[in-house]
């Protein structure tokens, strides 16, 4: 049976870090693209990260670029999103994703939503 599980969101401060977890089980990271996504109220679920556990290539949407950072452990199937300079504006929910499909690129978030095992998300909100 397929799990995706975050946690490590909550509220933080603008100029503030995070960290969250995506623990995974019942298939293997090898193989798969695991990525974040994140959807603010009202508004449409968007890709932030990915990462391909088999050769490491990671990518960032341009709001994450300098400030997110995600790496997976292979031997405890959790990947890590690290979150630093968080502002207002990356108030949402934060959704864990898995998909057998395309690859870690420009692309890995434009894939139907069916193509992706999701977590239940962990809200993070940055306020002061």
């Amino acid at each position: 049976q397929v799990q995706l599980v975050e946690s490590g969101g909550g509220l933080v401060q603008p100029g503030g870090s995070l960290r969250l977890s995506c623990a995974t089980s019942g298939f293997p990271l090898d193989g798969h693209i695991i990525g974040w996504f994140r959807q603010a109220p009202g508004k449409e679920r968007k890709g932030i990260a990915c990462i391909s556990i088999s050769d490491g290539n990671t990518h960032y949407a341009d709001t994450a670029k300098g400030r997110f950072t995600i790496s997976g452990d292979n031997a405890s199937n959790t990947v890590y999103l690290q979150m630093n300079s968080l502002q207002v504006e990356d108030t949402a929910d934060y959704y864990c994703s898995a998909t057998r499909f395309g690859m870690c690129d420009s692309s890995w978030s434009q894939a139907p939503r069916w193509r992706y095992w999701w977590g239940q998300g962990t809200q993070v909100t940055v306020s002061s």
